[in-house]
């Protein structure tokens, strides 16, 4: 659906974007993350045809965003994290202007009303933006993303000024329209990403440093790959038990956290998974295992580690990545020559 081949973004002797390189299939949530300046937002600009690139190709189902722009960009529905509003219009007047600007060709007024009750706005649609909380506003800024119901959703930042309801309604959603739609999702709030997102692209002056899921991502970077486990029983009586599974390498008690249970630190061997074998000792025992977690890196440990890095053979290095794998596509052997834009610098990342 999104095929990114050698895109750079060059303001005048500032490069932006470097030779960024990546893919997305139809129907996949991808969370796009970077830290600020990283040149997150300029690909996401490029992305939607709002910023033009000085080198490489985006296509967008098939469409060449430089070749064919309006079937490019038909394609695509776009949140920025400041919804372009008009407040001194009604909420419905408002979509119903995006429904003509973007020639949509569903019948208007049960297409609006779809949307409305979507993104649950229906309740406010006769009332002028200027006067809508910054929540609220929010939503119908989400809501002309949707209009024409396009195949691609580029979200930066949806859930900006919603209150904690609000913002499980919006992940809901997010979840929702993943099943039929691509969606480029960008937040600061990594645990959003990590609900909802199969797979996060995280970039870093100006290039992509990962590419994968959050979980191999946490596999790759964590050198601690011990299990702790609570379970209701005396401290002793779980040791010796444990530490007869096959595939564990060592156990320690940590003590008593809950009342009437132990947790259990539990090492596994190099390669082995031994989470099922552990819950099977328990029960075989006649305890119960109340929990049984990992300590694997978060998502906000991952990124902090990479976007830390000192530069990007560091990170590859984090990633067990040898410099000819970390290259997933060659530099396209052509450039498009723009005017000097030094005067925009400081407004890109």
């Amino acid at each position: 659906m999104i095929n990114v081949t050698g895109l750079s973004k060059r303001y005048g002797s500032h490069l932006a974007v470097e030779n960024v390189n990546f893919q997305i299939k139809k129907g996949e949530v991808i969370g796009f993350l970077g830290p600020n300046g990283a040149g997150k937002s300029t690909i996401m600009n490029i992305l939607t045809g709002y910023l033009s690139m000085t080198q490489g190709k985006v296509e967008i189902d098939g469409f060449d965003i430089a070749e064919y722009p309006e079937d490019a960009k038909s394609r695509i529905g776009y949140l920025p994290e400041i919804p372009p509003l008009y407040i001194d219009m009604k909420v419905r007047e408002y979509l119903n202007f995006i429904y003509d600007l973007k020639k949509v060709k569903f019948p208007k007024k049960a297409h609006i009303d779809e949307i409305l009750k979507l993104v649950k706005i229906d309740n406010v649609q006769n009332r002028l933006i200027k006067n809508l909380s910054k929540g609220y506003r929010q939503r119908v800024g989400f809501a002309q993303a949707l209009v024409g119901n396009p195949d691609v959703l580029i979200l930066d930042e949806p859930t900006v000024g919603l209150d904690p309801k609000q913002i499980i309604e919006i992940r809901n959603l997010i979840s929702r329209l993943g099943k039929n739609h691509t969606i480029i999702l960008s937040s600061h709030i990594l645990s959003e990403i990590q609900e909802v997102c199969q797979r996060v692209i995280i970039i870093n002056k100006g290039q992509i440093i990962a590419d994968d899921t959050a979980e191999n991502l946490a596999e790759k970077l964590s050198s601690d790959k011990t299990l702790v486990a609570r379970i209701q029983c005396r401290e002793k009586e779980m040791l010796e038990a444990l530490s007869t599974v096959k595939g564990v390498a060592n156990v320690t008690s940590l003590g008593t956290k809950e009342e009437g249970t132990t947790d259990y630190l539990i090492e596994p061997k190099t390669g082995c998974d031994v989470r099922k074998d552990v819950f099977e000792r328990v029960v075989s025992r006649g305890k119960t295992l109340l929990s049984l977690s990992s300590n694997k890196a978060s998502l906000e440990q991952i990124f902090l580690r990479l976007t830390e890095a000192a530069d990007n053979d560091e990170v590859r290095k984090m990633l067990g990545l040898t410099e000819e794998s970390a290259e997933t596509a060659e530099k396209v052997e052509f450039e498009i020559e723009l005017p000097d834009e030094t005067e925009n610098a400081e407004e890109a990342e």
